[in-house]
């Protein structure tokens, strides 16, 4: 039997499977080949002697924290209160990228805007969407309910941009206190640290503490500069340019022809700079 493992507290795992739940432990073999089972992971089951018999090839996996096969980063972040900081929503797509996963970006707090400033958002979004990165907003839930329908999600952002609330309006059974995600959701129910999928109605958020943190320690300027998913529309002359000084860059050209954002542009030459 095919399952996904939800759940690890020690060595029991419990795997969502066609029939329900099924705790079942892992075959001596992983230990001996230095597999280690992941929250997200596939596998294939022997239900009667509740064994973990094989696991799937994984399409990803993060260490902090550590679970496999996550289809979307949700990156919620609000426009003011506190304000909208492009350095860090950069980032944030830059390293989601690299770890391999779909970004979707869900502005919150678009009530606290001014007429001119709702004009100036849009902007915003028409530009995000032209890089080719889906944007919502926590007012279209029904959009976002579709992006995420059969997803494993992590879920990131600024503090206070509205996490607790957005997932409030996506389960109405939560009930989440600002704040207080992690706690809501399950963690620290058991002494056991583990990371942990609950179910929504249609997908899974993982209880994913940490992620918020991930930075570019280990990514070389070069990864950096290919999350950059926009500069692949161009052909740079130079071999192995890093857009940052060579007069003739097309990524340079297109900055200044505005067909890239500045403001994007410049966070990555920060973000370089102290690689």
């Amino acid at each position: 039997m095919q399952g996904k493992i939800i759940k690890i507290i020690s060595n029991l795992y419990t795997i969502q499977t066609e029939e329900g739940l099924i705790e079942c432990h892992a075959r001596g073999k992983f230990r001996n080949e230095k597999i280690t089972p992941l929250v997200g992971d596939y596998c294939i089951i022997d239900k009667e002697n509740q064994y973990i018999l094989e696991l799937l090839p994984r399409k990803n996996y993060l260490e902090r924290p550590m679970i496999a096969n996550v289809d979307v980063a949700l990156i919620v972040t609000s426009v003011k209160k506190p304000n909208l900081s492009f350095q860090l929503l950069d980032k944030m797509l830059s390293i989601v990228t690299l770890n391999k996963i779909e970004p979707v970006l869900c502005f919150s707090k678009l009530d606290l805007l001014s007429k001119q400033e709702k004009k100036e958002f849009k902007k915003i979004v028409t530009s995000y969407q032209k890089i080719g990165y889906q944007v919502v907003t926590n007012q279209k839930l029904t959009k976002l309910k579709k992006i995420l329908k059969n997803k494993i999600v992590v879920i990131t952002g600024q503090t206070g941009a509205g996490k607790s609330t957005l997932l409030n309006k996506l389960d109405k059974k939560l009930n989440l206190k600002t704040d207080e995600i992690s706690e809501s959701l399950g963690r620290g129910k058991h002494t056991t640290r583990h990371v942990e999928l609950f179910q929504f109605k249609k997908f899974y958020i993982a209880d994913t503490p940490g992620f918020s943190s991930l930075d570019f320690k280990n990514c070389t300027k070069e990864e950096i500069r290919d999350s950059f998913i926009e500069f692949k529309n161009y052909q740079c002359p130079f071999k192995n340019c890093m857009h940052n000084k060579e007069k003739d860059c097309e990524i340079k050209k297109a900055v200044e022809k505005e067909e890239i954002q500045k403001s994007r542009y410049d966070n990555y030459l920060e973000f370089i700079k102290k690689q």
